[in-house]
């Protein structure tokens, strides 16, 4: 599960100020990292059945006790190590995280069946009651301030040394606080952007009451990163499989800026990229970093396995599958290269533990070259395992990318394959190539690139007649889709105006030969993907 920014290679010394994230199974627990780290501090996630092992490791100022969808009352319910309320570091437990912490220190907990009062869910309002360190320059005694809660159980008696400093009409334990222990426990949950000032409390926390400086920059995190990656190569060689993304092109340049010639980059172009893709790549590598590059020109291995396969999970299968068969072939011809460079990152760390301590701890076959350590018996280098995807572009950023090209919509592993429902050719793919191409162009000439999270063209297996000049035409349907997210796991349709939808229609039946009709997506996720296949 070990994010930390520090190998063992370099020791402890290189870890910043943090604040260790106690988790008990919330879907939310990832945001209040994130929140922690707008504050300019970092954070690290342990699941609480290793939370004593890694506040050994992080020496954190400060303990978050995040929610749960267990219920404190019930045997068996997880428990935060003991040692945590009496290490004298800050803590502040959220919802379940209250609850937990109010139980072990000797307070009272109960099912909101028993009360007779049921939950607080959505929407509720506080009174603050009392000044608080969690408040200071934010709400005042007497104020009414809007949060989210999410709760059945409730506090019924606080621990000793505790004093309420703000009721709900659901919970009259809303927040509590032990300001001579700095402990702090709220009912509502802060990090989720329904509550409005909850960033600004989790600041409080983490900048005034643990007293961290708030000073974790990109610039300190390269800084530290490239230390520890110069202490685990040593002298070694290392290879990275480029895939034409944002994170792989950063972790590039992360590691050669530094080891400098001891990476080589292995591009494999298997002819299903975007328009001008492959070119940009391999002309931003050789070209402006003068990075040591090996252009596979695979095209015709790629799309000569994919003819007559229609399903996409067989069309993934064998991307997949032959991508590592070609990397691996590549990686040879170099030779002794001991270190395989990959762009994982943090979301993916955290997924591949069960909270519960289960045996789910290998990374998942989601990553970009799952499998190659295994089979190539070489070790891992991932500089970008502790950062959320956003951090990624602003390490980019820092390290000099181009804002086009961190900046750019997640694209998927097997590329234009999954969207060209049936059978890929490289005929249907240059067209879907021309069609998005033209598509993402107006996008950006309508200002509207930043605002969307991901933006395609789909060739559909279907075809229409139509009317061109005095001619009837038979060809092809392009959808296309537009999407705004923050995480990719849920996706709303991103609200174009017909006229946009009308000019981009226009100039894609106009311009590319095989389309003469197109349509909009208009299926948010769930119950849609993002991608259609």
């Amino acid at each position: 599960m070990s994010a930390h920014p520090t190998s063992p290679e370099t020791g402890d010394s290189a870890v910043p100020e943090t604040v260790l994230i106690v988790d008990f199974g919330s879907q939310v627990t990832q945001l209040i990292a994130r929140r922690v780290r707008e504050a300019g501090v970092y954070s690290e996630i342990a699941p609480f059945t290793q939370a004593e092992a890694a506040f050994a490791r992080l020496k954190p100022k400060g303990i978050i006790l995040s929610g749960s969808p267990a219920s404190v009352p019930e045997d068996g319910s997880p428990r935060a190590p003991q040692m945590l309320f009496e290490a004298g570091v800050p803590i502040l437990g959220i919802c379940y995280g209250q609850q937990v912490m109010t139980h072990q220190l000797g307070g009272e907990v109960r099912p909101g069946h028993e009360t007779g009062e049921g939950g607080e869910f959505g929407r509720a309002f506080l009174t603050v009651t009392a000044d608080c360190a969690l408040f200071d320059g934010l709400w005042d005694v007497g104020e009414r301030h809007q949060v989210w809660m999410s709760h059945g159980d409730k506090v019924t008696q606080f621990a000793e040394g505790f004093d309420i400093v703000a009721t709900s009409d659901g919970a009259p334990f809303a927040v509590i606080a032990d300001e001579a222990r700095r402990f702090y426990g709220t009912q509502f949950h802060p990090e989720v952007v329904h509550t409005p000032d909850g960033g600004k409390l989790l600041a409080n926390f983490v900048r005034h009451v643990c007293g961290m400086a708030g000073d974790w920059t990109m610039a300190e995190f390269r800084k530290t990163k490239i230390e520890e990656i110069r202490a685990q190569v040593g002298g070694g060689r290392v290879i990275c499989g480029l895939s034409g993304g944002v994170d792989s092109a950063v972790a590039a340049v992360l590691i050669h800026e530094a080891i400098g010639d001891q990476l080589t980059c292995v591009f494999v172009d298997h002819g299903l990229m975007r328009m001008g893709e492959a070119e940009q790549v391999v002309s931003l590598f050789k070209n402006h970093y003068n990075i040591p590059l090996v252009h596979v020109e695979a095209e015709e291995l790629f799309l000569g396995g994919l003819a007559g396969l229609t399903d996409p999970e067989a069309k993934r299968k064998f991307i997949g599958k032959t991508f590592i068969d070609v990397f691996e072939a590549e990686a040879k011809k170099i030779g002794g290269a001991a270190f395989l460079a990959q762009g994982t990152l943090y979301p993916d760390v955290i997924e591949s533990v069960s909270f519960t301590g289960g045996p789910s701890v290998t990374i998942k076959s989601h990553h970009n070259v799952g499998g190659l350590p295994e089979r190539m018996n070489m070790a891992l280098v991932e500089p970008l395992r502790e950062l959320f995807k956003d951090e990624v572009r602003d390490l980019g950023r820092e390290l000099g990318l181009p804002d086009a090209f961190v900046g750019r919509h997640p694209f998927p592993g097997p590329g234009l394959a999954i969207r060209i429902p049936g059978e890929v050719t490289k005929e249907r793919c240059d067209i879907l190539r021309k069609a998005d191409s033209i598509y993402l162009e107006e996008i950006r000439n309508a200002g509207l690139y930043d605002a969307i999270w991901q933006a395609f063209a789909v060739l559909l297996p279907v075809k229409t007649v139509g009317v061109m000049g005095d001619s009837r035409t038979y060809d092809s349907v392009c959808a296309l889709r537009a999407v705004t997210s923050t995480d990719g796991m849920t996706a709303d349709v991103f609200p174009y105006d017909a006229g946009f939808l009308t000019r981009v229609a226009t100039r894609i039946v106009n311009e590319v030969k095989g389309i003469n009709r197109v349509v909009y997506d208009y299926t948010s996720k769930p119950p849609g993907t993002i991608e259609w296949e």
